[in-house]
């Protein structure tokens, strides 16, 4: 297939009892681009992230601050996909969670945890469907789709959008060509013979698997999952710290509408730029937030500093602690300083008195402390902001994109 501008097809309509789905043509070959505003934002865009890896080699204890930017992303894909926790839910116990919200906040948990088991299997699985599998298996443990087949290829048709197949948005294609599809995905990411940047595989890799779509649910939040696996296994990204979903959220509708027009008009163009477009906002946008934690953690190592004496030692400890997860309990500092839980309960109320913590649960057991200052930093303020025209991508709204819909 020639996949040139002019020539490209993206794939083709099969018809079945009653409904089309969508067969999207296979991605592993050269791809070509000679559009200058892509190519200068594939500059651009590359330009970023080698910004983003430069800056994080010289972020003293970077991995303190990698958890934030996971739970971050946890929170935005999922609510992508409707779910309602936030930043500071998302890093409170489940018991501090009221009844009503825990559905939501296992899923947004869960998205957590499969993030955290692909990259650590990444040191002994390459990027494969086996790897994807394991990574979806986590992400509906105990969840809303823990019945839809976890850690397995769906075995029925899926669709997207409208109450039926009769009526869906986008239909996928059908169960059986999925194998067949996801392995010459894999093969399009690992390929040493082709020269298409890793950036751009990237962009396509998404495109592919979300039409793809080989899960009854949960697709969204794994193709999502994959981009950041990709750029960190073609070392791309040296640690984990670039997520695509706020991008995506706030340009909701140009995302959705970009994925769709490349199954219905071939414009993969389009949507390599809005995806190249979002690599380079968000890997400036993480270097500015990286520049706030350091001088946010110099501050507070500071104040610390200057007023502890004797406990200065566990004071230490449990400052860098709130830097990797900002909500503590008294029996959590307990464990983190190993103190007796009356020295531990002293310790934060001396970080109540200094404003560094503040209890948000409102229980009287069991009390849930809280490090505004440093999740403020990782709020809806921080989030790219919507698209305007640029680089010529079309801003078409698909009003009607709804939901997954799966039986």
């Amino acid at each position: 297939m020639d996949n040139n501008k002019e020539t490209y097809i993206a794939g083709h309509y099969e018809r079945l009892s009653g409904y089309s789905y969508f067969v999207p043509n296979t991605v592993n070959q050269e791809w070509f681009f000679t559009d200058n505003s892509l190519l200068r934002l594939l500059e651009q865009a590359s330009q970023s992230l080698g910004e983003l890896n430069a800056f994080a080699r010289f972020v003293p204890n970077i991995d303190l601050f990698i958890h934030m930017h996971v739970t971050k992303e946890s929170v935005v894909s999922s609510r992508i996909e409707g779910t309602q926790t936030n930043m500071e839910q998302a890093l409170m116990p489940e018991e501090a969670i009221a009844p009503e919200q825990r559905n939501d906040w296992r899923e947004v948990t869960n998205y957590t945890k499969a993030m955290n088991h692909s990259i650590a299997e990444l040191d002994n699985l390459p990027l494969s469907s086996r790897l994807i599998r394991n990574a979806h298996e986590v992400l509906m443990q105990g969840a809303r789709g823990e019945n839809k087949q976890p850690g397995e290829f769906r075995k029925s048709q899926n669709w997207i959008g409208g109450a039926t197949l009769q009526n869906a948005v986008y239909i996928p294609p059908n169960h059986l060509l999925i194998g067949e599809l996801l392995s010459d995905l894999e093969n399009f990411m690992h390929n040493e013979t082709i020269g298409t940047p890793f950036l751009i595989r990237a962009a396509i890799a998404h495109y592919q698997f979300e039409s793809i779509h080989p899960f009854l649910d949960g697709n969204g939040r794994i193709g999502r999952l994959l981009i950041t696996l990709l750029l960190v296994t073609k070392k791309m990204l040296e640690k984990p710290l670039l997520y695509l979903s706020s991008y995506f959220e706030q340009n909701r509708a140009q995302y959705y509408d970009l994925l769709n027009r490349v199954r219905t008009h071939n414009e993969m163009e389009a949507w390599v730029k809005f995806f190249l477009l979002g690599v380079q906002q968000t890997a400036e946008n993480a270097v500015a937030i990286l520049k706030q934690i350091l001088l946010l953690k110099e501050g507070k190592d500071m104040l610390i500093e200057g007023h502890f004496k004797k406990k200065l030692k566990v004071a230490k400890i449990l400052n860098n602690h709130l830097f990797e997860n900002p909500v503590v309990r008294i029996k959590d500092v307990q464990h983190i300083c190993n103190l007796s839980a009356k020295t531990a309960g002293a310790l934060v109320e001396e970080f109540v008195a200094l404003g560094i913590l503040t209890e948000h649960s409102g229980l009287q057991r069991n009390r849930v402390f809280v490090f505004e200052a440093y999740i403020n930093l990782f709020g809806p303020d921080a989030d790219t902001k919507e698209l305007s025209t640029t680089y010529g991508i079309p801003l078409i709204a698909i009003t009607e994109y709804k939901d997954e819909v799966t039986k």
